[in-house]
């Protein structure tokens, strides 16, 4: 029996579309890196991008559990010498681009190297409910509904 792999012709992309409102920071991140990949597919190869688009709308309300939104910390560097920045979850969520924490976030979960640019580019995120993506018609996931401990929501009332 031979292993099955699939070619860059029969690779077919899905579109999806999440509403990050009220859902865990980690879990959404997760669940986006696997549907980017395309790992929840059958015919998953390692070394091609079999993943589907995703897109994520409301983004400046994606909840983090505990005091992560104070105390989770993102580093960056200059390149210069005693140049290391950095700022809080709290600050990029409040600031002008909220999208970012779910960006790194996704990003952080992916393999590196040139496949890892290739997926990330199939990820829309946007702050508002707007996105300009309806003529993919993205099949709406509600990821809530997987497991209660998704939503920050749903773990207060359950």
């Amino acid at each position: 029996m031979a292993t099955y792999s699939a070619r860059p012709s029969e690779i077919q992309r899905g579109w999806w579309l999440i509403d990050a409102d009220g859902l865990v920071l980690g879990r959404l991140a997760s669940l986006i890196a696997t549907r980017l990949r395309g790992k929840h597919k059958p015919m998953w190869t390692p070394h091609l991008d079999c993943g589907d688009h995703v897109v994520v709308i409301n983004a400046e309300k994606v909840a983090l559990t505990g005091q992560k939104r104070q105390k989770k910390v993102y580093y960056r560097h200059t390149g210069y010498p005693g140049g290391i920045k950095e700022t809080t979850a709290a600050k990029i969520l409040d600031g002008r681009f909220p999208e970012r924490v779910i960006e790194m976030a996704v990003s952080r979960m992916m393999s590196r190297g040139p496949l890892q640019k290739a997926v990330m580019r199939k990820l829309h995120v946007y702050k508002g409910p707007n996105h300009p993506h309806q003529a993919q018609q993205p099949v709406p996931l509600d990821v809530a509904a997987l497991n209660r401990k998704n939503s920050v929501k749903e773990a207060a009332h359950g």
